[in-house]
């Protein structure tokens, strides 16, 4: 295993898979940039939620190539598995990205079998693309019945400082590198639940980092233990310096560790 880190130059080497499910992007109103802007999928849960999955994909600034990769997250150590990301691209121009996704998919499928990785997720909450958001804060909660109003809500809230970098990312740019803070409220009670003391080399030289979305496993608002926070991820969107400009990647960051 290795620790959670979101890569940017890895995604260069390859990427990895296709599934059903929900297809998001994260930008939000911002000015256009050159960078590519990958997608994610939300891939599903273990049946006690103690892995998750996600892919995310897209069509590499520069070289045109479609990449797709997998990530296989195991929440209470916050660790990758073994195996884990999967990566394939398709080092020819104009290859089709469901080609990529499709590979990916086939070349995952024995890491989400061996971890029962089939239970739907689903998206608590969103900051989308097209909307005019406040990136470091989100709203959230379990949902209600019927059309019920959200259950146990909880705030995220995200902060970015200039951390130090285990990459060379003065040689790239003057612009300071980014770590990151996440802290949940619920209920008047704040917890920290990450900050950076350093950034891990494989993600690469950030610039920003924004709020996206909080998943949480389909089924689990009506189970028994409704209420608790297990299984919960926040989904981050990190902007590394790419090769014409920020690229958007995702960090999965488990909440209820």
């Amino acid at each position: 295993m290795r620790q959670n880190a979101a890569a940017r130059g890895s995604v260069r080497r390859g990427a990895a898979a296709a599934f059903s499910g929900a297809w998001l992007l994260a930008l939000g109103a911002a000015p256009a940039l050159a960078g590519d802007r990958a997608g994610i999928e939300l891939i599903g849960y273990s049946p006690d939620s103690r892995y998750f999955a996600f892919e995310e994909y897209g069509i590499q600034d520069g070289s045109g190539f479609a990449y797709s990769s997998v990530f296989v997250l195991e929440l209470p150590t916050d660790m990758w598995v073994k195996g884990s990301p999967v990566r394939v691209r398709l080092d020819e121009e104009g290859a089709p990205l469901s080609r990529a996704r499709r590979i990916a998919a086939e070349q995952a499928r024995p890491l989400l079998d061996a971890r029962g990785i089939a239970e739907p997720a689903m998206l608590l909450a969103l900051n989308g693309d097209g909307e005019d958001a406040d990136f470091s804060r989100l709203e959230a909660g379990w949902p209600g019945y019927g059309l019920g109003a959200p259950r146990e809500s909880f705030v995220l809230e995200l902060e970015s400082f200039e951390a130090p970098s285990k990459a060379a990312c003065d040689t790239y740019t003057d612009e300071p590198v980014l770590g990151f803070a996440l802290t949940l409220t619920r209920a008047g009670e704040s917890t920290e639940i990450h900050r950076d003391e350093r950034i891990p080399t494989s993600r690469g030289c950030p610039l920003a980092y924004r709020l996206y979305g909080v998943a949480a496993p389909f089924a689990a608002p009506f189970g028994a233990d409704a209420d608790s926070q297990a299984g919960l991820v926040a989904l981050v969107s990190v902007y590394p310096l790419g090769f014409e400009g920020p690229d958007r990647r995702f960090i999965a960051v488990p909440l209820g560790r």
